[in-house]
């Protein structure tokens, strides 16, 4: 086995393989994910094939987040997966390490190290479009706001990953309240293959969240809604089944050495179960 690090051109690849287990990532997600760390994405070839692939991703000098871990069908069970999994590893060096587990793979993170310190429910359901009343979206001069609401939310800095998530572009866009609240209240909208997921989605109360999940800019009005909450996020959660959205998929947020000190407000859900 013979293991290098990606290339955008990989990553688009390994996004796909995502696609096919399942994971319905964004439709242009590899710009984003490979800024946050260029270093940070490794993929093994197996007799000159592609067969596994990993991201640990290093955002500032304490945490880095491991995400993409998937080893194609027909070269499962050889013990690839666990070779990429230490290469990938030993890129974070003395940080602690985050991921967000599928149940079948807990048991398997555990023995690595990982400890269960949370857990992110997905929702899927409809909240009718109003349009952008009441709504912007994003300009460059919004970013640093962002960025720092962003870092008070997930306990650490991750300035690269942020500042191009939430830079506009024709699949993601990320909204804000004009009511002036201060730290803003704020969504991004991300086109997948399946619907709209959003996230993060940062409000006070329920009326901003519910203004939130309506303000879809344009081209972004089509299919269903995806929102990742994390179990802190209660009143979030009571909101969406309040309106319909029903339970899709769960995750385990689990940790390698110190979690982060997050400080969300009370309707949050995550960026992206990829890179926290």
């Amino acid at each position: 086995m013979n293991t290098r690090r990606m290339d955008l051109a990989d990553l688009e690849m390994v996004l796909d393989w995502a696609r096919d287990e399942g994971w319905n990532p964004g439709v242009t997600d590899a710009p984003a994910f490979h800024a946050a760390d260029p270093e940070g994405f490794f993929l093994a070839h197996v007799d000159g094939k592609p067969a596994a692939a990993i991201s640990v991703v290093n955002h500032d000098a304490d945490h880095a987040f491991l995400g993409l871990y998937i080893c194609r069908p027909e070269f499962r069970g050889q013990g690839h997966g666990l070779a990429l999994w230490n290469a990938g590893l030993a890129h974070a060096g003395g940080r602690s390490v985050s991921l967000d587990g599928v149940p079948d793979q807990q048991a398997n993170y555990a023995r690595s190290g990982f400890v269960k310190t949370g857990q992110t429910i997905r929702y899927k359901g409809f909240a009718p479009s109003s349009g952008m009343s009441g709504a912007r979206v994003a300009s460059t001069r919004d970013i640093a706001g962002l960025i720092a609401a962003d870092r008070q939310a997930v306990g650490h800095a991750r300035p690269s990953f942020a500042a191009e998530w939430f830079r506009t572009s024709a699949s993601r866009q990320t909204v804000l309240l004009n009511d002036h609240s201060a730290p803003p209240a704020f969504t991004t909208f991300r086109k997948c293959w399946d619907g709209i997921k959003i996230g993060p989605l940062h409000a006070h109360h329920p009326d901003q969240a519910i203004a939130l999940l309506k303000a879809r800019p344009e081209g972004f009005e089509e299919g269903p809604l995806y929102v990742d909450v994390p179990m802190h996020s209660k009143p979030l959660e009571e909101l969406l089944i309040a309106h319909g959205f029903e339970t899709v998929f769960e995750t385990a947020r689990m940790v390698k050495g110190t979690a982060a000190a997050q400080a969300p407000p009370p309707y949050y859900s995550v960026a992206c179960l990829e890179l926290g």
